[in-house]
């Protein structure tokens, strides 16, 4: 019987539909075959039910925001501002790809939003420089990477709606770890750039610090407001979301781009992605139903229990298992289905579900840029035209040392709770 879930699951999957059909199909199908076709009944009760979450309502506004920075001149801004800080070093646009992508991140939480614009803006800049079209775009595809951990995080408020968890502790918890990647990313590039000679050095004309400083303020105000908001307890990551979107209309007009089309288009596509969303959370709610009333939760826990996996043990399976999904699969899609299953065993083990959270959402931020099927590498090697392997080729030191952030991730909890803890965030509901 479970062979012919999957098989069919796989047959949807190759014909090309969207996951949130994918997914539902073969939920509906495995309901009738598992002779649970009577609780289909209860099934739109259930689904709203699960979806009646209020974190949920954040989603939306984050893309909204995101949205609007990407068409209101943002990118340029931070681009000049990262070019004033780091231009005059050694490999120095490799540095301002990377953070401008920090800066990036705290306005659009996207991998992919990231990797198109960078990939448009400074890719053809490095080009200009000296810079190989490969390294350039390997550049954009591990920086980007940043942007589902670093907050806001749509992935980040996925978890934490489905399993309880605080989103201020989330959003808190990732502040660190994202830091932390960017100044990893930052020491590769220089070594890199000083191996092969990178262009960059004292005679480099950079854009004047105090104006490009006046002028990236608007789009530095938004992940302060954001972050500043939720840290101080003054607003929920909801309510900042909202403040944050009137803010980004504001910087808009602040940088002369920002118009009522302009509105009106971010506000159609936000509506067209929340859809989207909220169809994968459907399909996904429903799996859900099924696998609790199959009781395949319980099953894995006592399956977990039986075989004596240790911590170790359990680290490495769910780590494995969520960079394959990552790489397969929307990343939002394989937090919200994967993470009711799995989540639960390693709680059970003792682990911090803030610290769990920041580990596997992670981990699938990572499978967006892990050969051969990592979305980021394929947006990228579009929009620049490079050679797919050779791209690959190229991120691997990045890759690399991203890995190596996960170990560290998983072997020191406190690189993720110290700061959540000493705010008083860890234990909230």
């Amino acid at each position: 019987m479970a062979g012919l879930i999957v098989g069919f699951f796989v047959l949807v999957l190759l014909s090309g539909s969207a996951i949130a059909y994918l997914i539902g199909a073969s939920t509906v199908i495995a309901f009738l075959l598992t002779g649970n076709g009577e609780f289909l009944a209860a099934l739109p009760q259930r689904v709203l039910s699960q979806l009646d979450v209020f974190a949920f309502m954040a989603m939306p506004l984050f893309i909204l925001v995101g949205d609007l920075m990407n068409r209101g001149g943002v990118a340029t801004a931070l681009i000049d501002l990262a070019m004033s800080l780091m231009g005059r070093l050694k490999g120095g646009l490799g540095h301002v790809n990377i953070l401008t992508s920090m800066f990036f991140a705290g306005v659009s939480g996207s991998a992919t939003a990231d990797a198109a614009a960078m990939s448009n803006t400074l890719v053809p800049a490095m080009l200009k420089r000296g810079y190989s079209l490969e390294y350039a775009a390997a550049v954009t595809a591990a920086s980007s990477v940043v942007g589902p951990v670093i907050p806001p995080s749509v992935i980040l408020i996925f978890y934490g709606a489905i399993m309880g968890v605080s989103v201020t502790a989330l959003f808190v918890a990732a502040i660190v770890p994202g830091v932390l990647l960017g100044i990893t990313l930052l020491l590769v590039n220089g070594v890199i750039a000083h191996k092969e000679d990178h262009p960059g050095g004292a005679n480099i004309t950079l854009p004047p610090l105090l104006p490009s400083i006046y002028r990236a303020l608007p789009a530095i105000s938004l992940p302060l407001i954001i972050l500043g908001g939720v840290i101080f307890g003054l607003m929920t990551p909801t309510e900042s979301a909202a403040v944050a979107v009137f803010a980004s209309i504001g910087a808009g007009f602040f940088y002369g781009q920002m118009s009522w089309s302009v509105i009106r288009g971010s506000l159609e596509r936000t509506l067209k992605l929340s859809g989207a969303l909220f169809l994968i959370l459907c399909a996904i709610a429903s799996l859900s139903y099924l696998l609790s009333i199959e009781r395949i939760p319980q099953t894995l826990a006592a399956f977990v229990e039986t075989s004596q996996l240790s911590l170790i043990g359990y680290w490495l399976t769910v780590n494995l298992i969520f960079l394959v999904a990552g790489m397969v699969m929307d990343i939002k899609a394989a937090a919200a289905l994967l993470a009711p299953v799995f989540v639960p065993i390693g709680l059970a083990m003792g682990i911090d579900p803030v610290h769990l959270g920041i580990v596997l959402c992670f981990n699938l931020a990572l499978g967006l840029l892990t050969p051969p099927l990592g979305i980021v590498l394929v947006v990228i090697s579009a929009v620049t035209r490079v050679s797919y392997w050779r791209l690959v080729a190229a991120v691997l030191p990045f890759l690399v040392a991203e890995l190596f952030i996960l170990v560290l991730l998983v072997l020191v909890p406190d690189l993720s709770l110290y700061l959540p803890g000493l705010l008083g965030f860890l234990g909230e509901p």
